[in-house]
């Protein structure tokens, strides 16, 4: 599992951020809250994350506060 990012915002729009960690791209989706949270591309940002695998899709999942990601898993 993949539980927590540290890198470069690459690209930001809502709700996704494009996080690139040593070279590698992260698309992570991203709360309204956590993406106003987030600073501009270029800067450095750290999210906890939640990954979610099923059948037809994987998707990450990226809050900068716990409390929001487990609220998260709660629902």
């Amino acid at each position: 599992m993949i539980g927590r990012l540290q890198g470069v915002v690459l690209e930001k729009q809502a709700p996704d951020l494009l996080i690139d960690v040593q070279g590698v791209g992260y698309e992570v989706l991203v709360s309204l809250n956590t993406f106003f949270d987030i600073p501009d591309a270029g800067s450095v940002v750290t999210l906890h994350t939640h990954f979610v695998v099923r059948e037809d899709i994987q998707q990450l999942y990226g809050f900068t506060q716990l409390s929001e990601r487990s609220l998260f898993r709660n629902l």
